[in-house]
């Protein structure tokens, strides 16, 4: 791992680390609002909502973070006004499974809520037990 990758899977490690301190969250809501800027991660994919990347500590060969570019405390704090919004998570989803070739693979996308949810910001992961482009 080179060093500007180490860097920037500390700085996300401090981050998960003070998410939940009370103190923290107006920065922490600050720096999701302007993560597009911010965020210290090789973007895979993105767009106007949403912005995805390798999760700095995969638990899959293949795990993708894919999070909205605003801040989202959780899924019950979306607003369901926005279908741009959703239709865009898809395009998002759907661009990752095509790039990898996931489709000729097992994957999953998974949401975390209540007591499963690590961080205060709605993600989504993106999993498989095969990295993409690898044979079947």
């Amino acid at each position: 791992m080179g060093k500007l990758s180490s860097l920037k899977t500390e700085l996300f490690e401090v981050l998960l680390k003070i998410s939940h301190k009370k103190m923290a969250q107006p920065l922490l809501r600050y720096f999701f609002n302007h993560m597009d800027q911010l965020l210290p991660v090789d973007r895979l994919f993105e767009n106007e909502h949403w912005l995805s990347f390798y999760h700095p500590k995969p638990d899959y060969p293949m795990h993708i973070l894919i999070l909205p570019k605003h801040a989202v405390r959780s899924l019950m704090d979306t607003a369901c006004e926005d279908p741009e919004f959703f239709k865009d998570l898809f395009d998002v989803v759907k661009a990752l499974i095509a790039e990898f070739k996931l489709e000729e693979h097992a994957y999953r996308l998974i949401t975390n809520g209540g007591a499963n949810q690590s961080i205060p910001q709605w993600h989504w992961h993106l999993v498989s037990e095969k990295k993409g482009g690898e044979d079947a």
